[in-house]
């Protein structure tokens, strides 16, 4: 249990009622928001009402090492656009390896799209003000793909936006971003949880439910235009 002294927020609807008020003051026409699966889905539900937007996920899958599984040599979108690192061996070996582990996490990004929206397509973030959400920063490692695969789809404006952030995460983060919104950077950050008074694992099921009920506003206001 985090000491009262480091919470910030009583738990992510909270959190998320107040980066939409900091959001608000960008007076953003209806944004598309992108929350990071699955803790920031219920934050961008809320973003997405407060601020008249439309919500989705943005989904992108790191690239393993052939040395190193848990060290990632890029990441893959959905789209199947690909973003690895410069230090990188293209030889012959080194594009059969890494042609191989695309294809699997562009497999399992697919399975997660359906999970998420069924049988209705991603949001176009082209041309429009994007905010890609998470509901805090540790490494800054999901948030840095998420931007990255959602700016070579062109939009007019993106925006990365968290309730709280590590200070060095935060800067290296704000770098990839037209705009960065944070409310806290605590000199003492550890983890995203220590800002939480309840910080509950975001169930699947939850996630799920989420988002088909705010698919469900977002035809029907579509229908109504």
């Amino acid at each position: 249990m985090p000491s009262s002294a480091s919470c910030l927020f009583k738990d992510r609807k909270d959190a998320a009622q107040q980066l939409a008020r900091r959001l608000a003051q960008l007076r953003l026409h209806h944004p598309l928001i992108l929350a990071i699966p699955r803790g920031a889905i219920p934050i961008g539900a809320v973003l997405a009402r407060k601020l008249q937007g439309e919500l989705d996920v943005v989904l992108v899958r790191k690239l393993p090492s052939p040395f190193d599984p848990e060290y990632a040599i890029g990441a893959i979108d959905e789209r199947g656009n690909r973003l690895v690192g410069a230090d990188y061996p293209m030889t012959d070996a080194g594009r059969a390896w890494l042609d191989r582990v695309a294809a699997e996490q562009l497999d399992v990004l697919r399975q997660r799209r359906a999970d998420y929206s069924g049988s209705r397509p991603p949001a176009d973030p082209c041309g429009r003000h994007v905010v890609i959400v998470d509901d805090g920063l540790a490494t800054g490692a999901t948030m840095a793909a998420g931007l990255r695969a959602v700016r070579t789809a062109l939009p007019l404006e993106l925006i990365a936006a968290v309730p709280v952030a590590a200070p060095q995460s935060l800067q290296h983060v704000a770098a990839l971003a037209d705009r960065m919104v944070c409310l806290h950077a605590p000199a003492n950050f550890a983890a995203v949880s220590q800002h939480y008074k309840h910080f509950p694992q975001v169930e699947q099921a939850e996630a799920v439910e989420l988002l088909r009920q705010c698919f469900a506003v977002q035809t029907a206001v579509s229908q109504n235009d």
